[in-house]
């Protein structure tokens, strides 16, 4: 429920500032001459002080007193309205009939006084159409208390209603509500309610919203609705947040294509040369241009596209088309007719000419959008927060300041960049027969934000996470129970019906292993079996065939070690064998599903994180026994970075102390800089 502003929800007990009854007048002859001459009338015995109320009383005390005769005022209104008293009105919508007061209508909507004062005779009916009338009953109920109830099902037909009957504060509450509850459901519907009544504060949020998720609106039906001059107030935005402006070319041609008739059609292609003026064609690829824009059916169909690409390819090759633009210099303005006679010299000296202008055509702007400023980082997730690490320029950047992330966890970053974080242990209550669940969350990018997701249904430790074909898959691990036994089962996530499921268990129980995703296949690699025993044993999960296959063995059998998918190929590193600690590293060929021995890693450790960015192979912290003043061997957790160097052929050091890596999980994530804090 909301409350129009400068309501009170309380009554205050009021002091005396009231004439006492019978001693209000009217004016006397003189006091009404003397206020119409200026002059300042003899103050009546009563009057209040000369000086200003709030002077006198203090604001908060004079605010008090304001609330408390609105208050009054409104609640004596709704009594009278209940109660059928000094009813001289009836609002008629369609069948409904709404008895109510002239003057509060008149009072509180310029249209209702309009209405009423444009009859010269008052009328005891008033009709509205094209309205419904639980939306005209709600503003009435409003009119008379403050008080509106909105859901996603009304908001925009009260929004509607508020613009037609202008009542502010109904449409205020209406904007912030919409404003609120924005989503990629609706956020072109409220885009174009913003505009088609004319709010722009409503359509700017919209705008905004729909500019931050670019990829993920293109993709819905209603973004083939958009008018032209919609679409272009959309991809003509800098704040687009698309990482390549190909992504922009793509949903423009879509959009041509689209449409339900022969005749949109053909009026949205008459519009496209209007529309592609919006696309920064000089930021996309030579290829691409010549390859996928200038081959394009749409764009070889009319002759003014095909000119326009010619100038991005002239501007490539470091010749810029300039457009001649006129315009009036102000002295002309100025000047008025007299100068249009005098002669062209004259005119000239006196700076009344018309100049031209030079421009770049729109199709030559190339300035980056906002989502072109992604870079390549590592990101580290702890229960103390999220923090992007970026190692070519030793920066810290704060992504998340959140602590709701579990202690144990496993983290996972998509082939679209989506992160995720699954593990923990929390009490269910919607889950009477089996209340134990894990969290699993996801980090949203724009809001930099953690996601609370449909929990993880069987709590387990020592799990793996993997992705392909738009599933999440936690593969493995040990229950969260008294016999914490090994576990086959694997559990699917479907991302598009947001719901947990079983998936094909693996042939073996595992836990302590890894768990890679690449070209929508899914690796288990290592870890320990049943009986305790680190395991070599390999295989592939493939969701299309709904199959697990055995793989060539590793070398040396490992667990809690590092892996990733780098150049290709496969990298294990460091671990725990059957006999201590280990700094050997191997790396698996998929195409000839061969392992073979690679440059150890300088310390033998366990619980190492090995990061694939940018080209680079990385590895960071985990576990080493190292030796304490005392002589006692100990497990300690080390925070240093290191990386590989293709050329030596070696491991070095990159810094020996990296922050806020405590704990943490590591993911090879692009971020845009610009939305986070430097550290």
């Amino acid at each position: 429920m909301c409350r129009r502003p400068g309501s009170s929800p309380y009554r205050a007990r009021p002091t005396s500032i009231y004439s006492p009854p019978g001693q209000l007048r009217r004016l006397s002859t003189a006091q009404q001459e003397s206020r119409d001459s200026g002059e300042e009338a003899p103050r009546h015995p009563w009057s209040p002080h000369p000086r200003p109320l709030t002077m006198a009383l203090g604001l908060e005390q004079a605010e008090e007193q304001r609330l408390y005769q609105q208050t009054l005022l409104q609640d004596g209104l709704k009594d009278m309205l209940d109660h059928g008293k000094f009813l001289d009105c009836v609002v008629r919508v369609g069948e409904r009939e709404f008895p109510c007061h002239r003057l509060v209508l008149a009072a509180c909507s310029p249209y209702f006084r309009a209405r009423f004062l444009a009859e010269p005779e008052p009328a005891g009916e008033l009709r509205l159409e094209d309205v419904a009338p639980d939306v005209v009953a709600q503003v009435l109920h409003y009119l008379y208390t403050s008080e509106i109830s909105l859901d996603e099902a009304s908001v925009q037909d009260l929004f509607a209603a508020a613009h037609r009957f202008q009542i502010p504060s109904i449409f205020t509450i209406c904007v912030s509500f919409l404003q609120k509850r924005l989503c990629l459901s609706n956020c072109l519907a409220v885009f174009r309610l913003g505009l088609l009544l004319d709010c722009a504060r409503l359509a700017v949020a919209a705008r905004d919203f729909i500019c931050a998720r670019f990829s993920l609106v293109a993709r819905d039906a209603d973004f083939l609705g958009l008018s032209a001059d919609e679409l272009i107030a959309i991809i003509s935005s800098d704040d687009l947040n698309v990482e390549k402006e190909e992504a922009v070319f793509e949903a423009v041609m879509q959009w041509a294509a689209s449409g339900g008739d022969a005749e949109a059609k053909a009026e949205r292609q008459r519009a496209l040369p209007t529309v592609f003026e919006s696309v920064r064609c000089r930021l996309l690829p030579r290829a691409f241009l010549e390859s996928r824009v200038e081959r394009h059916p749409l764009v070889r169909a009319q002759p003014e596209l095909l000119r326009k690409v010619q100038m991005v390819k002239d501007a490539h090759e470091g010749r810029l088309t300039v457009l001649r633009k006129k315009k009036k210099e102000k002295g002309k303005e100025a000047a008025g007719p007299k100068a249009a006679d005098k002669g062209t010299g004259e005119a000239k000296a006196e700076g009344e000419e018309e100049e031209d202008e030079r421009v770049l055509p729109g199709i030559l702007n190339d300035t980056l959008r906002f989502g072109m400023f992604l870079q390549d980082l590592i990101f580290m997730i702890s229960e103390e927060g999220a923090v992007a690490y970026d190692p070519a320029a030793n920066e810290c950047y704060c992504a998340s300041l959140s602590t709701q992330i579990p202690k144990n966890h496993a983290s996972l970053v998509t082939k679209e960049n989506q992160v995720f974080v699954a593990g923990g242990l929390f009490y269910n209550e919607d889950n009477k027969e089996d209340p134990m669940s894990s969290y699993f969350l996801q980090f949203d990018h724009l809001d930099s934000e953690w996601l609370g997701m449909p929990p993880l249904p069987s709590p387990r430790c020592l799990f793996g996470l993997g992705e392909a074909l738009n599933a999440i898959y936690v593969v493995g691990g040990r229950e969260l129970k008294e016999r914490e036994s090994s576990l086959d089962s694997v559990l699917c996530y479907d991302r598009l019906s947001f719901k947990w499921g079983e998936s094909d268990p693996l042939p073996y129980a595992v836990y302590g292993h890894a768990v890679l995703s690449h070209m929508d296949l899914v690796y288990v690699i290592g870890g320990k079996g049943s009986d305790r025993k680190c395991l070599n044993k390999m295989c592939v999960y493939d969701p299309k065939k709904f199959e697990w296959k055995e793989l060539a063995p590793m070398q040396t059998a490992r667990s809690l070690f590092g892996a990733a998918v780098h150049d290709g190929r496969i990298f294990v590193a460091a671990g725990v064998t059957d006999t201590g600690l280990t700094s050997s590293v191997e790396v698996y060929s998929i195409t000839d599903n061969k392992w073979a021995p690679f440059e150890a890693f300088p310390q033998e450790r366990s619980s190492l994180s090995l990061v694939s960015l940018a080209g680079t192979l990385y590895a960071i912290g985990g576990f080493a026994t190292l030796e304490t003043e005392s002589g006692e061997l100990v497990p300690t957790e080390l925070n240093d970075i290191w990386r590989y160097n293709e050329d030596e052929k070696k491991w070095e050091g990159v810094l020996r102390e990296l922050a806020y890596a405590t704990g943490a999980t590591f993911l090879p994530v692009r971020l845009n800089v610009l939305r986070l804090t430097k550290m």
